[in-house]
């Protein structure tokens, strides 16, 4: 599958904030938008504003790169949000953010989606006691999700956990950080997503 393999603070700089793609580096004076805070690229200075359809197509591409999915991926999410009963915008979020690696990432098992997608494709992650080498799981209300039970695995999830010790866990999971588990309690809702989207323009320029 194709895969995004170049800078990922070029992508920060393109959507002009920070997407969190390498981890605790984005919290220090390191983070390429706090050094440069512009768009990659020659004679940024000569780029006009954006047009309405300017605006919805950056809010999907930082929607993709923040969960580091496809476009294909991105669209089949779209329909399954379409024909979900509610908010079309809320639905897709929320089906975003309980995919595999992105809750590994929340849980402080890795430092980063893209190391948590690494994490769970080699097959280090296990939901209710059963190897999940697939990164877009999508977990459900009650899953324990834990490394599996591998003194190499488990000593990379607690140097990840150590490194990530002030980052809060969202309520809709809690972690038992003395067993290495991490347990769904909930579904998320809207107010529990941190990703930084306006998903009604997402949703206006997917449906025409």
């Amino acid at each position: 599958m194709a895969r995004y393999v170049g800078p990922q603070c070029r992508l920060c700089r393109r959507e002009g904030e920070k997407l969190f793609l390498k981890g605790i580096r984005c919290d220090t004076v390191k983070c390429a938008i706090t050094k440069r805070k512009y768009p990659p690229g020659q004679f940024t200075w000569g780029r006009g504003k954006l047009s309405k359809y300017g605006i919805q197509f950056r809010e999907k591409q930082k929607v993709k790169r923040y969960y580091g999915i496809l476009e294909r991926q991105f669209k089949n999410y779209f329909k399954k949000a379409e024909r979900q009963k509610g908010n079309t915008g809320e639905n897709l979020l929320m089906m975003l953010e309980r995919r595999l690696d992105n809750v590994v990432c929340l849980l402080s098992f890795a430092s980063s989606r893209k190391s948590a997608r690494q994490l769970v494709l080699h097959g280090h992650i296990t939901v209710n006691n059963k190897k999940v080498d697939i990164a877009s799981y999508l977990v459900k209300s009650g899953d324990i999700i834990k490394p599996k039970d591998d003194e190499a695995t488990q000593n990379i999830v607690k140097a990840n956990l150590e490194l990530m010790k002030g980052r809060n866990v969202p309520a809709w999971m809690q972690l038992r950080v003395d067993t290495l588990e991490g347990q769904v309690i909930q579904l998320p809702a809207r107010e529990d997503i941190s990703a930084p989207a306006q998903e009604q323009l997402i949703v206006e320029l997917c449906s025409k």
